[in-house]
């Protein structure tokens, strides 16, 4: 399958870039016969509240946030001590979560990033499931992000429902002009379990808090080594290290 276009042309348009630089909205996704989806930008641009600490709870080891946006989750995490990294094709994204202590780079999810293979845990919250158009391919790619038996912590629609548009991002209520069309897909629980059977991941749990829905997913466990291969003596020194990975602690200084 190939990767959806990950140029992202709103992700620098005067609507986006002034919303998240004000930290209030209105802002819209606007699909092609004008139908408006309302972004939370206030809501982003706060701190972490209940409902996204109860999701960062269940994160395991490093983190990677993927369009971490103005970077309240990726702060949240980096004040609990976990090693955590946002990525976001925002400028004003990137800038806003650095202001807050948190690191993040300007990069889209489909181009290299540090560790890959090797983070704990990834989150696509606030919609980022829609990235790109094609929820099999970034599912598939977050699934090449993870470890082995890593965990997907992903934000759903609030109903059922699987949707690919074109739209751009828009605030009606200026003379703003909105930024070029692109790619986004909107998937409920159910449209995103489907994809990502197709792509080895695995749910184990999914929840609704505060009006939001939720699900979690693995990365299937690495099967370990036979042990009729082991050479004699060395049973008890290899065995020790299935599924290990020495450097699954340090993604960020990969960069």
């Amino acid at each position: 399958m190939s990767a959806p276009v990950t140029t992202a042309p709103w992700a620098n348009a005067d609507p986006y870039a002034l919303a998240l630089r004000a930290g209030r909205g209105p802002l819209f996704l606007r699909r092609a016969d004008g139908w408006l989806l309302p972004l939370d930008v206030e809501r982003w641009c706060a701190g972490a509240d209940a409902v996204d600490r109860a999701v960062l709870d269940r994160c395991e080891g490093t983190v990677l946030d993927v369009g971490c946006g103005p970077g309240r989750l990726v702060a949240e995490l980096a004040g609990r001590g976990h090693t955590v990294l946002g990525i976001d094709v925002s400028e004003a994204a990137v800038d806003r979560t650095e202001r807050l202590g948190g690191p993040a780079l300007r990069r889209s999810v489909f181009e290299p990033l540090p560790a890959e293979g090797r983070w704990g845990s990834v989150l696509l919250m606030d919609g980022n499931i829609g990235i790109g158009g094609d929820p099999r391919a970034l599912l598939a790619r977050v699934a090449g992000l993870l470890a082995p038996g890593g965990l997907l912590l992903a934000e759903t629609a609030p109903v059922d429902v699987e949707e690919h548009a074109q739209v751009q991002v828009v605030d009606v209520t200026s003379d703003a002009r909105g930024g070029q069309r692109f790619p986004w897909a909107r998937l409920g629980t159910e449209a995103l379990l489907r994809h990502a059977a197709l792509t080895g991941l695995v749910p184990v749990a999914q929840w609704a808090a505060g009006g939001r829905r939720f699900a979690a997913l693995r990365t299937r466990r690495a099967e370990p080594a036979s042990r009729s291969a082991e050479p004699a003596n060395s049973a008890a020194v290899i065995s020790s290290q299935w599924g290990r990975n020495p450097e699954a602690d340090r993604p960020v200084a990969d960069r």
